[in-house]
């Protein structure tokens, strides 16, 4: 039944919803980067980046449900950490983890129509993944500038999963949370790989979660104490089969 079903929203993927999402994608770019300008990147962010998260999610249609929000406050600076699975996985946290965030994105992100130069306006950090010492540089030089309330959001695997299990950590998330002392919020997601699995264009309706546990302060921890607790926070909401690879 589901293939069948699979079959009918195709039309309306390819001749609606796509074409529908790379026009409001780059609308939402310019406005984000005028808005960034003209006001604030906060605002930027929060008001118009988040709605069009919200509003291709529900073009989709992607029905979420949050659970953990207690364990945010919006004026704390953290280092968020999550699973990664979809591309959807962006629309889910940009639209409903209500923080000031700056994400951690690869520099090609910077060459997309529209949503490059929002991205840069909002201040959101772009990096060389073949270049960690620079990457890193970037992200410290991001940092002395942010003021409280706004944070920086790391994808802990550094790509998308295949197979929607948990692949091994990259340390520089965390190296960051221990250099300037900064809690670590680890955020579980769910179900955005059933919508669009990685590298695919399998796109189909869906619904999605997202866990948002208790942040985790470094203290006197060791870079590998640091990350096993937000890998045991994060692997704690996933399904059993998903835990590793």
């Amino acid at each position: 039944m589901k293939k069948i079903l699979f079959w009918l929203y195709q039309p309306y993927a390819w001749l609606f919803f796509i074409p529908l999402t790379c026009v409001l994608s780059f609308i939402a770019g310019w406005l984000v980067a005028l808005c960034s300008v003209i006001i604030n990147p906060r605002f930027a962010s929060q008001q118009v980046a988040a709605r069009w998260a919200r509003l291709v999610s529900w073009l989709t249609p992607m029905i979420v449900a949050v659970e953990g929000e207690e364990n945010t406050h919006p004026d704390r600076t953290y280092v968020v950490v999550s699973n990664h699975a979809s591309q959807y996985d962006i629309l889910l946290v940009y639209g409903w983890l209500r923080l000031d965030l700056k994400w951690v994105i690869k520099k090609e992100v910077r060459k997309l129509p529209g949503i490059g130069i929002g991205c840069e306006k909002a201040g959101h950090i772009f990096i060389d993944r073949r270049r960690p010492e620079q990457a890193k540089r970037a992200v410290n030089e991001a940092l002395s500038r942010l003021g409280d309330g706004v944070g920086i959001l790391f994808f802990a695997e550094g790509t998308r999963s295949l197979d929607g299990k948990l692949l091994p950590f990259k340390k520089g998330a965390f190296r960051i949370a221990m250099d300037h002392q900064l809690p670590v919020l680890p955020v579980t997601l769910l179900g955005t790989r059933d919508i669009l699995p990685a590298k695919t264009l399998r796109l189909f309706p869906g619904r999605a979660r997202m866990i948002i546990h208790p942040a985790i302060e470094p203290g006197e921890m060791d870079l590998r104490g640091l990350m096993q607790a937000a890998r045991v926070a994060i692997t704690s909401a996933l399904p059993e089969e998903k835990r590793t690879t």
